[in-house]
Order: C-alpha cells, then structure tokens, then sequence
C-alpha cells in the first residue's frame, strides 16, 4: 500500500481562523470518499491512531478513503484559545464545506472518532452540513450533561469533571509556557492533582478550583451550571435529533461513562432521526469495556469477560468499514451489518446479534425490596423478591458527607483512590452500615437482565436535599459481588432537570433512579442484590444535604442527613428488571449458545 501524506495543511474558518489538518490519502489522483476526525488531543499523536477502540487508520486508507485528522481550535497545532465544544458545530461544518472543495474528495464525508471527537460529530450533524454522509461516535454523547459532565439524575460527575478539566488546563497551560506566558509552578500544582486523586476530588469547595479555572474557565462555567439549562441545551444535539439526517455507529462498552447517552442516541435517532437514512442506518455495538486505556482485553482485576470480550473480537474497524461502505460510499450491494445492535452479554461472555434497543422481547418485572428493617450492610435482612413484601418496614441509615461511600469501579472516567474502572467487587463498600442490601436468594434458573434498569424507592429525609444510588450487583458463589450497573438520583431533581423543589423533612416521596443499561446473564448458584445509599464518591460529587449550592459548600456547611428507604404493600419500593426470557435457548453455563 502507497499513499500520500500532508501534514499542517491550513483549513480556514469563516472568522479566519486556520487550523491545522492533516491528510492521508491513496496514491493517485482520486477523487476519493473522506473519513475525518476532529481532536483535542492532538492529531499528531500516535495514540490517537493506534487506539483499539478506532478504527485502524492504515485499513482506512487501504480501503480507499482519504483520512483527515485536525486539531480543534486551540490544542496542538491549531491556534486560538480551546473553549470545549464552544466552536465544534461551526468549525466543523467549515471543514466539511472546505473538504468537499477539494479536488481528491468526491464530495461524500464521514466522521469518526471517540469521546470529545465523538462530541464534533454530533455538533456537526445537527448543523446539517451537505458533505457529510454518516457519523461513528464511540464511547461518546449526544447531551453533555447526561454524560460526561453531569447525569441523568443531576448529579455532577466530578471524576470526569475533574480529571478531563486537568487534563485539559494542562495542555492550555504549556501551549502558554511555550509562548512564553503562565506560570511554571501551575504545572505542579495540577499534576499533583493527577499523580494523587484524593488531593484533586476531596478539598472543598468544589468550586474552588483556581488553578484549573485559571487555564479553562469552563470548568468554573461547568459547576456553576447544575441544572440542565441554556448553557447545556445549546450543545444538546439529541433535542434536535429530528434535524440530523446521517446515520450513526454507536460503539460503547457497559462499564463506559458514556453508556447510558450512547443507547439514548441510538434509540432517539432510530425512532426520530430526520431522514429515513437516518432511522434505519443506526446502528450499536457494546462490549464489556470502560472509558479507561488498557481495558481493551475485556479483563479486570475482579472480572475476566475471555477472548471473546476483547476488542480484537469486536473488530471495530470492520464493523466501521461496513457502515462507512454503505453510507459514505453508498453501496447498496456491500453486506451490512444483518442486524443494527450487537451486545456482549456479560455472565455467559458471548456476543449476540439483536433486532433493535431495547430488546423487541424485553419483559420489565418488578424484583421488591422486602425485609424486617435491617438491611445495613450485606449480612443484614434486606430481602429482593419477585413477590410482593409481605410487611411494611423503613430501613435508616446516616449520610454523613465528611465519610461517603467511595467509589469501587464502575463507570468512572480514570481510576480513582485504591480501586479501577469496570466490574470491581463491592464485598468491601457492603460491610458499611450506610449501605443497605437487599439480595434475592440462590439462583436455580439463569436470568438474563439485559436492557434500561429502574430503581423505584420511597424514601424520606431529614434533609431538604439529599441523594439516593443504587447499584446492581452479581454476587457469585464465591462471595464476590461484582458491580453490574448503577445510578445516582438527586431529590431536588426528581421532577425536573431545569427546576429544582425541596424535599419538605421527613415526607415520603417516590423516587425513580436510572441505573443505567446493561446485559447480564445471572448463572445458576449467583444472586442478584441491589444497593442502595447516598453517595458514589468521587464519581459524582457529594451532596452536602444543605438545599443550598453545592459546588460552593464548605466543610463547615455539611450536613448529615438521615435517609429512610420504605418498603412493603403501602409503599412498593423495588427493582425494575429488563428480562429477557427465551424458553428455546436458556442458559445454564457459559457454554451454552442462545439460538
């Protein structure tokens, strides 16, 4: 294979802004189809190219496409000043304008890329751009607050916060250096803060970020937004999926912070997507990864999904050259994708081909929360039944915001103090008395939980603000309890993202918590046990319980709330199951294949 690379080729934007773009393309004079990515992270950089999780440029070109790689406004190579996703929308539709001018591009475009370059696809589709044929975020979001930044229950992801806005001060700040402005000492300052989590996450206020916010304001613009308003809106393509006529790949791994927001795009665009090209050429791929470098082989230090959870197996880039083919190059005769989702279904560790999200099958069923009062900690009396609670019963526990439950796995953005991203064992986070259990009992049968799962409670607090989480936990025979899925919902948001209401002391209120998506086979001899606390530190932030600002709390403004879960026949607190039961193809070992 022979091709033709220029490097730092000038693109400019309609404010005269040029930035720099790189070009591989095939030897000979084309025209050819275009696959660009947009990066913050430097279109230079190897890892940008060599990452498992995209798509292998060299297969690209060899393919026949032109790949263009640029760096957004204001990182690398590109000047300006970096304002996250301030210019993706305009700037992008500038590039494909000027792309499809070119005499090697025959006009058709398609975007690639993960996370923040996922973000560049999206702003630029909803702006309608003519070129631009079909989109492939991975790990990535249609609505910033829903993920990364915030979640879908109001909670601030303080992880990704945190340690993307380090990250991203940090190259602002030697981009200053080397232009002879900033201070060296700044550096320090913020790699400590990368080297050492604690001395990033745990100061208070939240707020009180000086050095960060002095090298990316919008880190400060980020905190002093929690609700879902303008600020957010203007950058949510999904409220605008009506308007976006390209298909999407959406690729995501169950333990992704990304992953709840790469379904939703999925199924929004499937159902309202503004062209018929657009509903139908969706398409999902989802593995048992994280956001998190290293993961690529499907193993974790609790957990090991096989060979077959590995990236390799997945073969993202053909999976990309298949949808590329058919969408950017428009050939109807290529053999596509046969069916628009492919999962890895965890517990049996194999893939399936499905027909849609959710699961044309799926029978949501209620799992309820039953016990005598005393479900603190796993070895408590906290009960998880398909049968009704035959008793009314309130189980407390005490949310102390000095001491949270700290984050064990899950879906971080990067690892966090003494644990990882993934499927990590709970066993230690389940012996706190801030953490009630409720665990069904032996497993005789498989059960197949794969879909959106709910977490309904009543509860009641001390507190005018407080929040309620939930976890779905694996526990297999040897007594690990393997994190499934999980979710965190805060009371003043429970009706709405853009207006907040007091909880009223002591009044019982219903609470419906998204704890994600998943798919996972619960094997003979497992239990399935849910969480339930108010705190999943530092993956959201800590609710200071005050009612009042939370980025702007203190130490000395911390409350401890006094949380109650109600449960029984007056108050139906329970677990939302999405099972899928197939009598044909049942699962009693791993070795078994679903028909």
């Amino acid at each position: 294979m022979t091709f033709v690379v220029e490097v730092d080729v000038p693109v400019p934007m309609r404010d005269g802004t040029a930035l720099a773009t790189n070009v591989w393309r095939p030897e000979g004079p084309g025209p050819f189809p275009v696959l660009l990515v947009r990066t913050p992270y430097g279109k230079d950089d190897a890892g940008t190219f060599g990452n498992p999780k995209l798509p292998d440029v060299f297969a690209l070109v060899e393919a026949g496409y032109a790949v263009v790689a640029q760096d957004v406004r204001g990182t690398s190579r590109s000047p300006g000043t970096f304002v996250p996703n301030a210019h993706e929308g305009s700037d992008g539709v500038d590039t494909l304008e000027w792309l499809a001018a070119q005499s090697w591009c025959d006009g058709a475009v398609g975007m690639w890329g993960g996370s923040y370059m996922g973000f560049t696809q999206w702003q630029a589709a909803v702006r309608g751009a003519p070129a631009l044929r079909a989109i492939a975020p991975v790990m990535s979001s249609a609505d910033l607050y829903g993920a990364p930044w915030y979640s879908p229950g109001g909670a601030l992801s303080q992880d990704a916060v945190l340690t993307w806005g380090t990250l991203s001060a940090l190259r602002n700040l030697r981009r200053d250096l080397a232009d002879g402005r900033g201070d060296p000492s700044d550096a320090g300052v913020l790699l400590e803060g990368l080297a050492d989590p604690r001395l990033l996450h745990d100061p208070l206020p939240v707020a009180e970020r000086d050095v960060m916010t002095r090298h990316l304001p919008w880190v400060g613009e980020v905190l002093g937004h929690p609700e879902r308003d303008a600020f957010w809106q203007r950058v949510a393509a999904i409220d605008h999926c009506d308007g976006i006529t390209v298909p999407a790949l959406n690729v995501g791994g169950w333990y992704d912070v990304f992953i709840g927001e790469t379904v939703r795009s999925y199924t929004r665009m499937r159902r309202h997507g503004g062209s018929a090209e657009a509903r139908d050429g969706q398409r999902l791929l989802i593995g048992p990864w994280c956001h998190a470098d290293g993961t690529d082989l499907g193993t974790f230090p609790d957990r090991s999904f096989g060979l077959e959870g590995s990236i390799k197996a997945a073969d993202v880039t053909a999976a990309h050259l298949r949808f590329f083919d058919r969408w950017v190059r428009g050939r109807t005769d290529t053999p596509d994708d046969p069916h628009p989702v492919r999962i890895f279904v965890m517990g049996v560790d194999q893939w399936r081909d499905e027909a849609d999200w959710p699961l044309p099958d799926t029978r949501y069923t209620d799992f309820f929360l039953a016990g005598g009062g005393r479900a603190n900690t796993a070895t408590g009396d906290g009960v998880l039944t398909r049968d009704g609670a035959p008793v009314d019963a309130v189980d407390t526990f005490l949310y102390d915001p000095r001491r949270p439950v700290p984050t064990v796995g899950g879906t971080v953005l990067a690892a966090v103090p003494g644990a990882y991203p993934g499927p990590a064992d709970q066993a230690a986070v389940e012996k706190r008395e801030d953490v009630l259990c409720f665990t069904t009992a032996v497993l005789e049968r498989p059960v197949e939980v794969t879909g959106h799962v709910t977490l309904v409670l009543h509860v009641s607090s001390s507190a005018p603000d407080t929040d309620f989480t939930g976890k779905l936990v694996d526990v297999h025979p040897d007594g690990k309890a393997i994190l499934v899925c999980e979710g965190v919902q805060r009371a003043r948001y429970r009706r709405s993202l853009t207006e907040p209401e007091p909880l009223e002391p002591g009044t019982v209120y219903e609470l419906a918590i998204g704890l994600s998506v998943t798919s996972n086979v619960f094997l003979p001899g497992h239990r399935i046990r849910l969480e339930v606390s108010s705190s999943n530190f530092p993956r959201y932030d800590r609710n200071t319980n005050t009612g009042g600002t939370i980025a702007t709390d203190g130490e000395d403004d911390l409350v401890v709330a006094v949380n109650r879960v109600h449960h029984g026949p007056a108050r139906p607190s329970r677990l939302v199951l999405p099972l899928i039961e197939r009598p044909a193809a049942v699962h009693p070992t791993k070795g078994e294949v679903r028909a």
